[in-house]
């Protein structure tokens, strides 16, 4: 019994410190973070597509490698406000031409904990009946948290975190986020980028070294094939130095605008099978992703939840011509 206790408990510091090595090592390279649900988040990666879906709030909790100490985990939530439909327009989606958002994300990860607050503007054109051009820039603070009592052995002998073991350490961050988007009811195209200045206003500690602009490229396409089934694909494509490219696909069936399923995959990383419910002003999602074997992550299970509501409710001739959800 006591050499099972101890091989457990031998096993459970491995992982534990190979879950905080990882996200260390992802600080310093910067860190990443993973939506498997992406379109129903298009603002936050690119401030022009704010409003693009009405007035709402949202937010998702994500928990990766679940069970496991110093796993990361993620929660979010944003608010967007079409001034359109604020202002009580008839026809909101196609006559208004401003909107705001708030966004709050907090992720943490092995020996850090990090907090991002985004401010986000765009304006819109009308080129057809159909068609908008969206413009959009946005404010971006980050306070990065480093617990220098949780450093791993690795993490001690680290030239730069090193320095900070057994003390309580901050940094903050102040950049700009700009993004550009053409729209149509039934699809989209979008190219965003964060931290446009990257990363050189900061203040606190050093324990990184800069924080690199990352561009985003998105698109989606949704169509009816009868009043009571659609189908709706989006793809998100991302690249940043001193990360590797991520290129992530959906594909998801609606079916009578009340219950969808279907999947996605982000390539040479994992897959995902996701499902959710709606009604008329909520939309409930769920996700579980599995890494894929190549991609050298650890097994086990990724969750990902969704909660989007609306605030005012959609027109009623909407219906069976343009589709509730991305």
């Amino acid at each position: 019994m006591k050499q099972f206790l101890e091989t457990h408990l031998l096993r459970k510091l491995f992982v534990t410190g190979l879950v905080a090595l990882l996200g260390a090592t992802s600080l310093q390279a910067q860190s990443r973070k993973y939506i498997s649900q992406f379109s129903h988040f298009q603002s936050y990666f690119n401030p022009g597509l704010t409003g693009y879906e009405g007035s709402t709030l949202r937010g998702f909790v994500r928990n990766q490698w679940a069970g496991l100490e110093g796993a990361p985990k993620t929660y979010f939530v944003s608010a967007e406000m079409d001034l359109g439909e604020l202002a009580g327009l008839e026809d909101p989606a196609r006559m208004g031409q401003n909107a705001l958002s708030l966004n709050l994300l907090h992720d943490t990860y092995g020996a850090f904990k990090e907090t991002e607050l985004m401010l986000g503007y765009a304006s819109r054109v009308r080129i057809t009946e159909n068609h908008q051009l969206r413009l959009g820039a946005g404010i971006n603070y980050q306070q990065i948290g480093l617990d220098g009592n949780a450093l791993t052995v690795e993490e001690q002998n680290d030239a730069t975190l090193g320095n900070y073991m057994g003390t309580f350490s901050t940094m903050q961050i102040l950049d700009f986020n700009l993004g550009l988007a053409f729209t149509h009811p039934n699809y989209y195209l979008s190219y965003g980028m964060h931290r446009v200045n990257g990363g050189k206003i900061s203040s606190g500690d050093d324990f990184m070294e800069g924080y690199p602009a990352s561009k985003m490229l998105q698109a989606g396409y949704r169509e009816r094939l009868t009043l009571n089934l659609a189908l709706i694909t989006n793809a998100f494509y991302r690249t940043q130095k001193g990360l590797p490219d991520q290129f992530d696909i959906n594909l998801k069936t609606l079916l009578m605008d009340r219950l969808w399923i279907g999947g996605g995959h982000r390539f040479n990383y994992s897959s995902n099978l996701q499902f959710g419910v709606l009604t008329d002003r909520m939309r409930l999602g769920y996700v579980y992703e599995f890494p894929l074997a190549q991609s050298y992550q650890l097994p086990g299970r990724i969750h990902e939840f969704t909660a989007i509501f609306n605030l005012f409710p959609k027109n009623q001739d909407e219906k069976g011509t343009i589709l509730p959800i991305w």
